[in-house]
């Protein structure tokens, strides 16, 4: 495994023992964390970087933050699970606060995003045979191209991601997937009885922050209503202030049918996800059909709420849109300056993405995302040639400005 240093570091070692014991799952950046505070993190040789992925957008609120922290360390001396075989007092007092706070009559609380889109599409399904009277068992759901909800078999079964996919099937049936910002392949779609649902990320993430046009997710939302069904937002990621409105689909006007929220739910302490939805939609489900032995628990509902307050409190989602127009027009300039290099940029608020100009196969944006880390910033490429840039929302204009100036020294002098 290739290193940042030559000679023999605690890091190295610490890395070749995940290596030898630890499933090989994920192909890391060659850094070894152990402590992080707001917008940064120190590797185990004590040098900080800034942090510009935030745990693929699970610690907007900045790493540590005091209050979340706070109200994880008082909760967990009191009571941290129950199950949901008896009631708890927090759970109540939370699932009214979250339902107010995104303006949603009810919320199904889980752990995990792929928990909370799988959850959708129960939901979704559910729906369609009670409400919509969809024959049972022929219920489908309509997914978009380069989608990322997890890599359960359900998520992946939509999924047009080979890495994802390939040596996991039989695939689950009943999805149809069509072209992502594609309105007419939509209508098309839109034409089946018993299509029950749209499921989308409003900026499609891990596919490298793809921006869909303006026009799509509210022309999306109004062709759902017009057929009778359901417009589903995966804002795992998206949501919770990260492109500069709380949610993603806020910049649109529209407002989801079945709304998933997940990662910066808990200010990245603890698994957290939620699926909010209006009586009609959440009551189709009974007891004993769907659930979770964590979903709910007092600790995490603690830690779920405070972490929401501090998004109110802080005006994260205002940072976020300042902040991320700065960014933008300092990658714009860089990319004018180096078009050889950067094909392109895009984003919005503070999730953002430069296109290397070179191919998916290439090691361009790997060996890009190793200097910017030699020089105190940590990024991450996706599909080979994409850098995405997500830092914890808390971050300052100056550092902001320090961040753009390591992109650009590091881009500007790039053979």
């Amino acid at each position: 495994m290739e290193v940042l240093t030559s000679t023999k570091t605690l890091s190295a070692e610490l890395m070749t023992l995940e290596d030898r014991y630890n499933a090989h799952n994920y192909h890391p950046l060659p850094v070894v964390l152990e402590r992080g505070e707001g917008v940064y993190v120190w590797d185990v040789e004590g040098k900080r970087y800034y942090d510009f992925l935030s745990a693929y957008s699970a610690v907007n609120q900045g790493h540590c933050h005091p209050r979340i922290i706070a109200a994880l360390i008082t909760q967990a001396h009191r009571l941290t699970l129950t199950s949901r075989a008896f009631y708890n007092n927090l759970l109540g007092e939370y699932a009214e606060f979250i339902t107010q706070y995104f303006g949603y009559d009810r919320v199904l609380p889980m752990n995990t995003g792929v928990e909370g889109v799988e959850t959708a599409i129960k939901l979704a399904r559910k729906w369609a045979y009670k409400v919509k009277k969809v024959p049972e068992s022929e219920a489908r759901i309509i997914f978009v191209e380069g989608n990322f909800h997890g890599r359960t078999l359900g998520a992946i079964s939509a999924s047009t991601d080979p890495e994802s996919r390939r040596g996991f099937g039989p695939y689950m049936p009943g999805f149809i997937v069509i072209p992502y910002n594609d309105i007419p392949a939509l209508e098309a779609a839109l034409q089946d009885p018993t299509v029950a649902g749209l499921l989308l990320e409003p900026i499609q993430g891990e596919a490298g922050v793809n921006v869909p046009d303006d026009s799509y997710i509210p022309r999306a939302h109004a062709l759902c209503k017009e057929h009778g069904v359901l417009f589903i937002a995966d804002e795992v990621q998206t949501g919770i202030a990260r492109t500069g409105r709380l949610l993603c689909c806020d910049h649109h006007g529209v407002k989801p049918d079945i709304l998933i929220l997940g990662k910066a739910l808990s200010g990245g302490v603890l698994p957290v996800s939620a699926v909010l939805s209006n009586d009609e939609i959440m009551l189709t489900i009974k007891p004993g059909e769907h659930g979770s032995t964590f979903g709910g628990n007092p600790l995490a509902c603690a830690v779920a709420r405070e972490a929401l307050k501090v998004v109110e409190d802080e005006k994260l989602a205002e940072n976020a849109e300042t902040l991320g127009r700065v960014f933008r027009a300092r990658m714009e300039a860089l990319q004018q300056k180096r078009p050889d290099l950067i094909r392109l940029v895009r984003g919005k608020g503070l999730l953002n993405a430069i296109v290397i100009n070179d191919s998916e196969e290439s090691e361009t944006a790997w060996n890009i995302c190793l200097a910017l880390a030699e020089n105190g910033l940590l990024a991450k490429p996706t599909h080979g040639n994409i850098i995405r840039f997500a830092p914890p929302l808390v971050m300052t204009s100056g550092q902001l400005e320090e961040c753009c100036g390591i992109i650009e020294r590091v881009l500007s002098d790039w053979a």
